[in-house]
């Protein structure tokens, strides 16, 4: 493919992009919002139409098969997801729920068109560019306004949550496991959304984060605030930055400083941290050259629009033997989303939560022509379905012994106000 930089004011010619994307049955934005760090590729990439896809099922020797996919293309970028769901297959688990949003358990493809936006540029990989920009430039701008039909209801009551949340904490008391992340669902059935994009964008005004992302496959949507990096490569590191413990932002600066504060702490809030960053310690070091885990940053404290969290970074160098898919495979899915000791922690959930988790808890990102990659987790994310008319979004948490159920339940909904927000609705 060729590719040519075309100066643009950003902004206007992504809502042009969106809008042209539209036209296709493959999307995927990757945007950052600003956030960056050390580890960070990507400003903001979109990636539309298909050359070749991959799509796969739990029990289909994913991750092997995966491999194969993107040997087959080193020199190009191949944006995907994996579902939560592909447990069943590294482990011995299963899913009682049925798969009611429809999606495959994991879906990459290799890109026709690649726009890699810089501020004040775009780059425009195909194999004309400068048509691909001419046809973009004649486009509308997105159109902001959007429509949302279907009521959201959650799956699990109040008193069910707090049922399944004792139940997770006499398992704790009695030594099966030291923390689980206990998720719920809120869903709408007969849901319509007539501009998807324009929620995104909406979504991403509301709780802009790092690893936001849309995602679309045909009538199948993924819309995504994720602040949180499950796995990356840069050139032979590995990097995971879990996300455990989390306080609400503050109504004013001194009650914002107040709650910052008692987060930084909190020993309870702490507990959870470092019990997960022993999780992803143990998990990197199935694909680290021998004594190079290391954890360099240690409960960062971090600040998004709606909460304030707590952040560790733990890196190895990669074993050169292993494949990248081996890699992602040894340690999926991420362990903050999971409790520790893992399979345990992943067993209980499937025994008390009350709907499949999907794409939810698994992980989208994008393999880099230089052999790097990046991997969100599927958090503060709406997963849509316009021909089943199903819409989804997830909120949890982790127990511990020290947990109290009505915080808990109160951190699911601090989590999903953004998302309620956007929809316009509350519960």
């Amino acid at each position: 493919m060729a590719e040519a930089i075309f100066e643009v004011n950003t902004d206007l010619f992504l809502s042009k992009a969106l809008q042209w994307s539209k036209g296709f049955d493959q999307v995927c934005l990757f945007q950052s919002n600003g956030f960056s760090d050390q580890y960070s590729q990507v400003d903001c990439l979109l990636a539309v139409a298909a050359k070749e896809v991959f799509t796969s099922t739990a029990g289909q020797s994913t991750f092997e098969r995966l491999e194969q996919f993107k040997s087959r293309f080193p020199d190009t970028w191949i944006p995907g997801f994996l579902s939560y769901d592909l447990k069943n297959e590294l482990e011995d688990l299963h899913t009682q729920f049925p798969n009611r949003t429809g999606f495959p358990d994991a879906y990459f493809f290799v890109p026709q068109y690649i726009l890699r936006f810089k501020s004040g540029s775009v780059q425009i990989i195909a194999d004309f560019p400068n048509e691909i920009y001419q046809a973009i430039q004649k486009e509308e701008t997105l159109d902001p306004s959007y429509q949302v039909r279907g009521q959201v209801r959650s799956r699990m009551s109040k008193d069910d949550y707090f049922q399944a949340f004792h139940h997770i904490l006499d398992h704790i008391k009695r030594g099966d496991i030291y923390e689980a992340n206990l998720c719920q669902e809120f869903y709408a059935e007969s849901a319509h959304i007539d501009q998807p994009e324009s929620l995104f964008q909406k979504l991403n005004e509301l709780s802009p984060t790092p690893f936001a992302c849309f995602f679309r496959v045909n009538q199948s949507y993924i819309l995504s605030a994720s602040p949180e990096r499950f796995l990356a490569k840069r050139g032979n590191t590995l990097i995971s930055q879990p996300i455990k413990g989390t306080a609400p932002r503050g109504k004013n600066e001194a009650e914002d400083i107040a709650l910052k504060q008692n987060l930084a702490s909190n020993p309870k809030e702490i507990a959870e941290n470092v019990m997960i960053v022993d999780l992803v310690r143990n998990d990197l070091t199935r694909s680290a050259i021998p004594g190079t885990v290391q954890v360099t940053e240690k409960l960062g404290l971090y600040s998004f629009k709606h909460v304030h969290q707590l952040i560790s970074t733990i890196s190895c160098e990669k074993n050169p033997e292993l494949t990248d898919a081996e890699v992602l495979e040894n340690t999926f899915p991420a362990g903050s989303m999971t409790g520790a000791p893992k399979i345990s922690a992943m067993q209980l959930c499937d025994l008390y939560e009350t709907a499949r988790r999907g794409v939810y808890s698994g992980a989208i990102g994008y393999f880099a022509p230089e052999g790097d990659f990046d991997f969100n987790v599927v958090i503060r994310t709406i997963i849509y379905h316009a021909e089943n008319q199903y819409l989804s979004f997830h909120t949890g948490g982790a127990i511990t012994i020290d947990a109290e159920a009505e915080k808990e339940y109160a951190e699911c909904l601090t989590k999903a106000s953004a998302i309620l927000s956007a929809l316009g609705q509350s519960l």
